[in-house]
Formats: C-alpha cells, structure tokens, sequence
C-alpha cells in the first residue's frame, strides 16, 4: 500500500470508533422504540450506546481506505452491550475526489483486482467474537446516482456479488451474508441466488415533505414498508430492515416509531430492524437537501 493509502487508512480510526459510538455521545438516553422486534442502529453520536434493547452494531466500512485493526475494537464494543454485528461494506474509497467510475469498478472486480480487499476485510472478520453480517454493496437496483456499483447491468452486479461473497465465505465461514437492496420494483432481477444470501435487507426511510409533495400526504410506515417488504420475502429468506429512519413533526414520527417494532401478522418474515442515526450524506431530491434522521433532530417543528 503506498503512503496516501497508509494515511487515509489512519485518518479512517477516528472515523469507524466514531461509527460504534466509542467517542461517546451527548445522549445516553434509552433511545428505542417499543416492541418485540430485534432492533439495532448506526449510531455514530452514542445515542443508543447505554440502550439493552439495541442488540444489532451497524458499521458502514470502505473497503479501499479502513483502519483493519479499528474492527477489534467495534467488535469489543459491541460484545459489552451483548450486540452482533452488521457491517456493511462499500466498494470503493470515502475520500470522493479518488474514487473509481462505474465502469472500473465492474471491470476491476472482474480482473480480480479487488480480491484482496475482500479477503483483508474478512480475514479480520473471521476472528470477531461478535455474532457478524456482512452487507456488500447495497441498494443495487437504486438508479438515482448514489453509489458506483447502483444500476448494473443485473447480470454483472450478480456475478460480482457471487464472486466477492464467496470470498468472504472462504476467509469468515461463520460470517452470514445480506443481499440489501432497497425495496423498489425491479430488484429481483439482482438476486444472486439462495447459495449466496442468508438474510435479505431493505431500506424504509420516511420523510414528511417528501410525502406530502409526491402524494399530498403523509405516508405511514406501513405505506412504506409493506411493498418493500412484500418484494424482498419472495426470496423466502429472513428480511431485516437495515436503514431505517424518519424526520417529519412530532405527530408523523411517533406514529412511525409506534410501528417499527409491532410487525404483527404482516410480515412473518422480519427479524430485525436498523435505524440510521444519522444524517443524510446524498440530497434527497426536489431540493429536500440532506434530512435528519438523528434521535434529537428528525422532529422539525419542536421548538
């Protein structure tokens, strides 16, 4: 690895104990909502670091510019609070003026360029004591630009997935594998198939201004989730909803969080769900810019 990558791989400690909540936090309230269900957070400012119903870690990695060694140190966190771990996994570099086109990044994986950040990832994964999840590359069938590896041909994302999990499954067999995409029509075509997914995750997200000008009113969590989840159950496998969040008043976010965690009959194949404490870091369109999502911001007409 040459200099700038050393450097970048440091400056990323600071960043991922951030992201498990070992720089602490301003609030160390008990943070989530009422139910049963599983739930776990991304939880980069603490908020649910003293919470015993959190029992899911979510870490967001690149694989081209992460401190290795910082992963012991999510994993000893998350072992204190009795929490397994969910790591998802980007394939590319957080610093944006270095990273890859769409095109390379196919035809690198494709080479075999990118194998050894898959094994050196998950040669570390391998001896986590935490219960551990991987989630590479997710929302794939998303078109809106985000993400290098979003909007593939389905047939080169599937044999990249098949190809950077088996990988992993080779370095970290106990590790279990998420296929993520985000819940839109259309997904299907991404599956890589029932060898290579253990759990299916979605993306539900709820914002009030949104709503209201696409629709011309609220919708409730279950508006949101339910052709989500009906989509990714096809496959059969367990679904976890691995982003989460929700901004809009005090009315239109209890009304979500009431929900997130009683699935009841309606999704019989939900076993956990993640919320993303944090803010949004691609705008949202219609000039809605970059929502809220954290505990004590998402509620916009508190004073």
């Amino acid at each position: 690895m040459d200099r700038s990558g050393m450097r970048r791989m440091r400056v990323m400690v600071t960043a991922l104990a951030a992201a498990v909540g070992l720089c602490g936090g301003a609030s160390a309230a008990l943070a989530a909502p009422p139910g049963n269900l599983p739930y776990g957070a991304y939880d980069p400012g603490g908020d649910y670091q003293n919470d015993g119903d959190v029992v899911i870690e979510h870490l967001f990695l690149p694989w081209e510019d992460v401190y290795l060694p910082s992963l012991i140190d999510a994993d000893g966190y998350a072992r204190e609070r009795n929490r397994a771990l969910l790591v998802t996994l980007e394939p590319w570099t957080w610093t944006r003026s270095e990273r890859n086109t769409a095109q390379a990044l196919r035809e690198g994986i494709r080479r075999g360029d990118y194998d050894a950040n898959m094994k050196a990832v998950c040669d570390v994964l391998a001896v986590l004591k935490s219960p551990v999840t991987l989630r590479w590359a997710h929302e794939m069938e998303n078109s809106d630009g985000q993400f290098i590896w979003s909007g593939w041909d389905p047939d080169d994302y599937v044999s990249a997935f098949r190809h950077m999990t088996s990988i992993c499954r080779n370095e970290a067999p106990n590790v279990r594998i998420m296929w993520s995409p985000t819940g839109e029509e259309g997904l299907e075509a991404y599956y890589p198939g029932d060898d290579y997914v253990d759990l299916v995750g979605i993306s539900v997200f709820g914002l009030q201004e949104n709503d209201r000008y696409e629709i011309g009113r609220d919708r409730s969590y279950v508006d949101v989730m339910g052709p989500r989840y009906q989509r990714a159950a096809q496959f059969g496998k367990p679904v976890v909803v691995a982003e989460l969040g929700v901004s809009g008043s005090a009315g239109y976010v209890a009304s979500w969080e009431a929900a997130v965690r009683q699935p009841g009959g309606s999704y019989p194949n939900l076993v956990g769900v993640v919320y993303y404490d944090q803010k949004e870091v691609y705008a949202w369109p219609h000039g809605f810019g970059l929502p809220d999502w954290r505990l004590d911001q998402r509620v916009t007409d508190q004073n």
